[in-house]
């Protein structure tokens, strides 16, 4: 029995380097030659093979041989090309280096990576995508066809490797196993830009052509793998360290809920469980259904299963052998094909029957499997039969009558990493825990206090089973290498204190029938998916928004409810069911305003994805909400008792209103009823963002720059403004459409149109409902406006007939118009100055907090063309703080960019609350265009609209937009 040292905080995949000459592993204790846990293939007690080079600890589990090079080769750890025609190769994960690189190599071999994580985190894998000049982190080629990406974390894989991926994203919360009170960094290898500088020696550490370098995922530091060695192992989270959720202040427990539903990622941005599970040993992917390529001529193929679970799933990997070679090397091919390092003296190759290869679970036929012929038999029998040998095998260990079994302890600061004892036939769990104690330390303490867990590290899920103490530990670790000998090398188990776990899930459930009692609801649910009234409470209700927040005291039933409710239709809506964290606000440090992030991925075409994917990877994803998934309701929510936070809302115009919406709502319930709001501009117009200078339009700039201009924004103050919509009270007629609507309250922030400027957005808005896929593009957005704007100038509606006005309680006279607008902020129609810059002593000055609006008329398409051109201004009617307009028949209206058809009635149009409080971009972004007509540029200042030529500058508290 040993005890294995730990390597610190600094273990390579999270927290740093290994030092060296640290061990990888604990010694051998009884293996009987048939588990060894050694440096490579090359390096266990049997004889090595033929070119492979054993090494120490500086190269973990790597297994080198010297290769001759026949085309342009780098260094995976210096990244420069290898002149000459010899290299160095492993033959499990194809880490290529120099000679004198060899004794520097730091970087595991991919069959030993999972024994070094700290804390196993499953990833979160997207949609298949083109990653050009990208590298996969299990084999180290190049993907050059369709690829994952860990939504989360910066690991590239290709589909036929995720099996083997280490689980090892980024840790982003508690969840009550094996929690570290330090933060260490989190290093990511390779995938870096080809301009990136090493943070120690400031020398060029990113590559292109080979998987080369690391970056820590949270604070973003670059390195060189050799430099990395020398950084401090803690992480303070960089530049955005003021913004970032740390992750000791986040607590969720998750036990088996999969990453989708921890962060809340959409299912459609998911592939399908069994995505990718079969591989090549070689650049060529072998999936089930596809046919094996044809072998050359002095080579065969061979698919290989590594147990019963991969024989019923059809899951194999195709070996490429000579027809000559030996049964010791076929074994090692296979072993390696399947990043298997242990002894092969341990194992055998089944032949494996045809009526198994289909995945058949008779289990006669299973039976007859597992007794097959071994590749000696099919071997001795000659070369002829070799030409007819079965090409479908399957791995099986040899009887073993003791095995090593490494125990890792699940509290902190024990001093090792794990211990090593030996198991036999009698070994049962609880002889273990009580032989594992005094080797970590625990000697006065009973073993009755204690539990053995098997922890599975798969790399897209992490599961946990607590073991019974009677169990035969040897028979379960032969169980699990007969189902699967890739799971029992992400197998692990953790010796953890028995105690009572108080689990306390939070499901946020959404598009509830709004204006019900917390009574209400639970019988609503009580009576849709049949909540347990002993388990599940209402901790919080959202009557107004149709949502309530459940708190469920049972693992089980939090799933359960979970994905019952993503399939229940309540009064024809479809639920929503988000799993939600909980924010440890007393934990954060004083200097810390997390960001709260709002994407609408359905804004900007494509961009409002990547968006969604780089904030999750750049903060914590927990602090990121997807718009169309619960709105934003569940982010505010998860953020109601942070002190000090802000908002970062991307998408257009209706978006952010919607946010500020959500936000003066739930004004009350949150400890910072103010914070301040920036904007990343993914719409159409995107006046408001022009305003607060944050751009005509995002047009692909780096996300990291765009949290830093967040970070050093200003804060400015914007009047908000109620709409209620009453159609029933102008209504004569009994039976009329007004009577079937009752009235209802909109919230404007930017400009609220009556006439043809809302008939516009309306056609604009229906073309877009009819083919959304068409519209994922600024430009041709713009140009279905331009084509709907000429349809329309042969039209006249006489508005001025159609409506009444009063500012007030005074009746204002309307002039022949087309078009009735009510404007709070100096940008309407994609940056256009619709109120003018001329002076007017009618009228004061406008500022988008004074607690004014601004009433302005257009007497059809082609004045909002010439508007649109700088060429003229709108028709200044009234300005005030409070309005009534009377439609007399159905009228299109259209607030923030949001349009509808409103039956005749009153609209009365007034302040709300407190004004809100948004972010001024500091430094100018803006990049102007030349467009046909006078241009000039405008400046929004604490005074007011102000007219300056081209040729001056804004002032430190302005905020520019396009007029053009």
């Amino acid at each position: 029995m040993a005890a294995a040292a730990e390597p610190g905080a600094r273990a390579w995949l999270d927290g740093g380097s290994p030092r060296p000459g640290s061990p990888a592993s604990s010694p051998d204790l009884g293996s009987g030659g048939r588990a060894r846990l050694g440096p490579g293939l090359g390096s266990g007690p049997g004889p090595e093979r033929a070119g492979a080079r054993p090494l120490g600890p500086a190269a973990p589990g790597h297994s080198f041989r010297k290769v001759t090079l026949t085309k342009p080769t780098f260094c995976h750890l210096c990244s420069d090309f290898i002149w000459g025609l010899a290299g160095f190769l492993c033959d499990v994960c194809n880490f290529m280096s120099h000679e004198k690189c060899l004794k520097q190599v730091k970087t595991p071999c991919s069959s030993v990576a999972p024994s070094l994580v700290r804390v196993p985190v499953a990833h979160c894998f997207g949609p298949r995508g083109l990653y050009r000049r990208k590298f996969c982190a299990v084999c180290r080629r190049g993907l050059e066809a369709p690829a994952l990406r860990c939504e989360v974390c910066e690991l590239h894989v290709h589909p036929d490797c995720v099996p083997f991926a280490c689980s090892d994203c980024r840790q982003c919360h508690l969840d009550g196993h094996r929690d570290h009170d330090t933060h260490h960094h989190h290093w990511r290898e390779g995938n870096l830009p080809s301009g990136a500088r090493c943070e120690v020696c400031r020398k060029t550490c990113g590559s292109s052509d080979v998987l080369a370098g690391v970056r820590c995922e949270w604070c973003g530091v670059q390195a060189h793998t050799v430099c990395s060695a020398v950084l401090a192992p803690e992480c303070t989270f960089g530049r955005l360290r003021t913004m970032v959720l740390p992750p000791v202040c986040v607590r969720l427990l998750s036990r088996n809920f999969s990453k989708t539903h921890c962060f809340r990622i959409s299912e459609s941005a998911v592939p399908e469980p069994g995505e990718g599970d079969c591989s090549l040993d070689g650049s060529t992917p072998a999936s089930p259904g596809r046919e094996v390529p044809v072998p050359e001529s002095n080579k065969q193929t061979l698919k290989v299963f590594d147990g019963s679970d991969a024989v019923h799933r059809n899951h194999f990997r195709v070996v490429s052998v000579p027809r000559l070679a030996r049964s010791e090397e076929v074994l090692e091919a296979a072993l390696r094909a399947y990043y298997i390092t242990e002894d092969p003296r341990g194992f055998e190759l089944q032949a494996l029957p045809a009526a198994l290869q289909a995945g058949d679970p008779d289990p006669e036929a299973r039976g007859k499997a597992q007794r097959g012929r071994t590749l000696e038999e099919e071997g001795s029998r000659g070369p002829r039969s070799r030409e007819v040998a079965p090409e479908a095998w399957i791995i099986r260990t040899l009887p073993r009558t003791q095995d090593i079994l490494k125990v890792y302890p699940a509290w902190l600061k024990v001093g090792v990493a794990y211990v090593s004892i030996c198991v036999t036939p009698e070994s049962t769990v609880k002889t273990v825990v009580t032989e594992v104690l005094p080797m970590l330390g625990r000697q006065a303490e009973g073993p009755e206090n204690f539990q053995l867990v098997e922890v599975l590290m798969g790399s897209r899920q992490v599961q946990r089973t607590v073991l019974a103490d009677e169990e035969f530990l040897l028979n379960r670790l032969r169980d699990i290498r007969q189902t699967s000998l890739r799971q029992m090398n992400q197998t692990r188990f953790y010796v953890a204190e028995r105690r009572a776990v108080l689990p306390r899930v939070s499901l946020f459930v959404g598009g509830l029938p709004p204006g019900l009692s917390p009574q209400e609801y639970g019988s609503l649910l009580d009576e849709a998916v049949a909540t347990k009234a002993g388990l599940v409470s209402l901790s919080h209700t959202y009557s107004s928004q149709g949502a309530v927040v459940l708190e469920v005291a049972c693992f089980a039933e939090a799933e359960r409810l979970c994905m019952l409710v993503r399939d229940t239709v309540v009064h024809s809506r479809l639920l929503t069911a988000l799993v939600l964290p909980d924010v440890l606000h007393t934990k954060l440090p004083a200097d810390c305003r997390p960001l709260l992030v709002f994407v609408n991925p359905k804004s900007g075409g494509l961009k409002g994805r990547d968006l969604l994917c780089s904030f999750r990877k750049l903060l914590n994803p927990h602090q990121v909400f997807e718009l169309t998934n619960g709105g934003p309701l569940p982010g505010l929510h998860v953020f109601s008792q942070v002190p000090c936070f802000r908002v970062l809302v991307c998408g257009g115009d209706g978006t952010v209103g919607w946010v500020l919406a959500a936000l003066e709502e739930m004004r009350h319930r949150l400890a910072c009823p103010e914070p301040s709001v920036a904007i990343l501009p993914l719409g159409t117009g995107n006046d408001l963002g022009r305003v607060l200078r944050w751009g005509a339009g995002y047009s692909g700039e780096d996300p990291f720059s765009v949290l830093v201009s967040v970070d050093e924004a200003d804060a400015v103050l914007m009047d908000r403004w109620t709409i209620l919509l009453d159609a029933q009270e102008a209504s004569g007629a009994e039976n009329s459409v007004a009577d079937l609507e009752p009235p209802k309250i909109v919230q404007m922030s930017n400009y609220c149109g009556i006439g043809i400027d809302a008939e516009l957005s309306l056609d604009f808005h229906q073309a877009r409902e009819e083919e959304p896929s068409k519209f994922t593009s600024r430009l041709h957005n713009k140009g279905v406006y331009v084509r709907v704007g000429l349809q329309k100038m042969s039209q006249s509606r006489s508005l001025h007939k159609e409506i009444r006005l009063q500012v007030e309680q005074r009746e204002v006279e309307l002039p022949s118009i087309e078009g009735l607008i009510f404007i709070n902020i100096p940008s309407w129609g994609s940056g256009a100055d619709l109120w003018g810059s001329d002076s007017d002593s009618r009228f004061e000055k406008p500022r988008m907090d004074d607690g004014l609006l601004e009433v302005v008329g257009v007497t059809g398409v082609m004045h909002m063309g010439q508007v649109q051109g700088g060429l003229r201004s709108g028709i200044r009617i009234a300005q005030g703080a409070y309005f009534r307009v009377t439609l007399l028949k159905a009228t299109p209206v259209q607030v923030d960019g949001e349009p509808w058809v409103q039956a005749p009635g009153h609209m009365i149009i007034s302040a709300v609350g407190p004004k809100v409080r948004l972010a001024l971009q500091e430094h100018l972004l803006l990049l102007w265009k030349s467009a046909p007509g006078p241009q000039r540029l405008f400046c929004w200042t604490a005074v007011g609209l102000e007219a300056l030529p081209h040729s001056q500058s804004c002032g430190p508290h302005s905020a520019s937009y396009e007029a053009g």
